[in-house]
């Protein structure tokens, strides 16, 4: 059995509703100051969508450079098991003495 000597009180909800807000005019003032425009946002607001969009541009290359690197890694281990497999192994050997293309 559990004792509670405080009770904890549940969060309240925010439920602000705008009377009036355009969505089209948000988009249109941030694409504005994206583009380095004469815009109604605040100066805060425009540094901060500079850093967001730059950012976004830097984990983009990121991300571009390492798809890349592991593209180019996993082609050299693939030549490189091939050309192990085929000079290292006798496996081609055998497959040629199979269908009977090299003398026993």
């Amino acid at each position: 059995m559990r004792l509670v000597f405080f009770k904890t009180p549940k969060s309240k909800k925010f439920g602000y509703q705008p009377r009036y807000y355009d969505a089209k005019k948000e988009e249109w003032e941030r694409r504005k100051a994206e583009l380095g425009y004469k815009s109604d946002l605040s100066k805060e607001e425009q540094l901060r969508l500079k850093m967001s969009s730059r950012w976004q541009k830097g984990a983009d290359a990121d991300n571009k450079r390492a798809t890349r690197l592991l593209t180019y890694f996993v082609y050299a281990v693939f030549i490189f098991g091939s050309i192990y497999v085929i000079l290292f192994t006798g496996l081609v050997e055998n497959f040629l003495k199979l269908f009977g293309l090299v003398a026993k």
